[in-house]
């Protein structure tokens, strides 16, 4: 079993940490299928409040894992998009929807 130094510094707690919680694996998963407004995402994932969602998404810019982009019209229009880290996360969270399939949805 691992001691407390090497739980800090565990590749997988520091992953678990940046993409933890309940709504950032699914906002990931879903902008992994191209760029997205907030609207659609919203849509996508509709038992999330629109200011987690804000919340979830700015931290995930923070971290360097989706782009905003802004752009300058009327109604004002904003997208988000993988960046290449976030896009380096698709196959973990493809392979994390397979095991969820096969292992928690299908024994409900």
């Amino acid at each position: 079993m691992p001691d407390a130094k090497q739980m800090v510094e565990c590749p997988v707690a520091a992953m678990l940490e940046l993409i933890g919680g309940k709504w950032k694996p699914v906002i990931l998963y879903f902008l992994g299928s191209g760029t997205r407004r907030f609207g659609e995402i919203a849509v996508r994932i509709p038992t999330i409040s629109r200011k987690v969602l804000t919340q979830q998404l700015k931290e995930l810019e923070h971290d360097k894992l989706i782009m905003r982009k802004q752009y300058k019209e009327i109604p004002p229009r904003v997208e988000y998009s993988l960046t290449d880290l976030g896009e380096s996360l698709s196959p973990v969270l493809a392979e994390m929807s397979i095991w969820g399939k096969k292992n928690v949805l299908e024994k409900r």
